[in-house]
């Protein structure tokens, strides 16, 4: 048995749906205990670094035997988000042992729980407290300790998307500046997750949005979607660098605040429009650009330059499970409210999982991928 300082699972049995034409290997994969296996699990798992279309399959994993600390979660959706590529192919900052089951996010249901359990129960809703976890399976054996619940009366794709950008967006906001009612928030990726959780929580607190988006063949129906959501202005990237952001700031403030995904040219551009004092902080790189900064932006505005990153909020706050659970009860309160909804989804069978993964890499696609067990 392969050990490791959060999940084992004993050897597994990768078998390819169709089978394999010779015996399917055994591989050491993470686990509790080398107590009797019992159970297997459907899962997407790649045994090496690559592109998720050639590396990705579809294989069984015999579970093992419940831990007195351990909990049988049935996995209900999980969906495909950037970081999940990233990871699969090897560009992540944080890489599971190979062979690993893809998924850093996703609901699921507890079916079964271990004798010494007192944080979960059967039947509770929830959801991987780290990544790296694997989600993208109908069973997983976990520790009880990796597992947060989370409240049966949202929304199943609510929940399965709740842990990531949600989470990243309301730090952001909460966490860099001291923003207020009528204060100004500017956004690249405005049409990502994280883009699209921004401009609900900043609306629910009365912060205008300045959203910027790539230009596609679908810009009205995309600006017209996300003034429904709550945005402010939805702008073009080209339009960052026209005269017409002298105009728009005539009715705004200046941003206190810049939220950059993209890197490159597009994040150069929103420093330049913060206002003296006001920070940008990054979350993406999309654009696998680096990002200039202006001298005179640093000297004569004193902007600040920050990094954000949720799993490492997640890990910092491990040990203080009020701040986690208070920022879940945040975002599920909005939700209830209506004034979070996730974004737009495709339910893709865990078996038609080429397709999901072929969609989510694809540019200009408004839908976020999400696998159903």
């Amino acid at each position: 048995i392969k050990q490791s300082s959060r999940l084992t699972l004993p050897a597994v049995v990768l078998v390819a749906h169709p089978v394999w034409s010779r015996p399917a290997p055994c591989v050491s994969y993470r686990s509790f205990s080398a107590k009797p296996l019992a159970g297997e699990s459907t899962a997407l798992v790649y045994t090496t670094h690559g592109e998720p279309s050639q590396v990705i399959k579809l294989g069984t994993l015999q579970l093992p035997s419940l831990g007195d600390k351990s909990a049988l979660v049935k996995m209900l959706a999980a969906p495909i988000n950037p970081s999940d590529i990233n990871m699969i192919q090897g560009t992540y900052a944080i890489l599971p042992d190979l062979p690993a089951v893809g998924g850093n996010e996703g609901v699921g249901q507890v079916i079964e729980v271990g004798s010494k359990v007192k944080t979960v129960k059967v039947g509770d809703w929830v959801i991987p407290r780290d990544a790296g976890l694997g989600t993208w399976q109908t069973l997983v054996v976990l520790s009880a300790d990796d597992l947060v619940t989370l409240p049966s009366d949202i929304p199943l794709l609510s929940a399965a998307t709740l842990g990531v950008n949600p989470c990243t967006a309301l730090r952001m906001l909460s966490d860099f500046e001291e923003l207020k009612p009528g204060d100004t928030v500017i956004q690249n990726a405005a049409n990502s997750g994280v883009g699209q959780a921004v401009i609900q929580i900043a609306a629910a607190k009365g912060v205008h949005t300045i959203n910027v988006v790539r230009d596609r063949p679908d810009l009205s129906q995309l600006t017209d979607r996300l003034k429904v959501m709550g945005a402010t202005h939805v702008i073009k990237e080209e339009t960052l660098r026209r005269p017409e952001m002298k105009e728009l700031f005539k009715f705004y403030p200046r941003p206190k605040l810049a939220l950059n995904g993209v890197g490159g040219k597009s994040a150069t551009e929103l420093l330049r429009h913060l206002q003296s004092g006001g920070t940008m902080v990054t979350y993406g790189g999309m654009a696998k650009q680096p990002i200039t900064v202006p001298v005179s932006a640093l000297i004569f505005k004193d902007v600040k330059v920050r990094g954000f990153w949720v799993t490492q909020w997640k890990r910092n706050h491990g040990h203080n499970d009020k701040a986690l659970c208070s920022m879940l009860d945040e975002l599920c309160t909005l939700i209830r409210a209506g004034k979070l909804s996730p974004p737009a989804c495709t339910e893709v069978s865990i078996k038609d999982f080429h397709k999901a993964l072929d969609n989510a890499m694809k540019p200009y696609i408004s839908t976020k991928q999400v696998l159903v067990m």
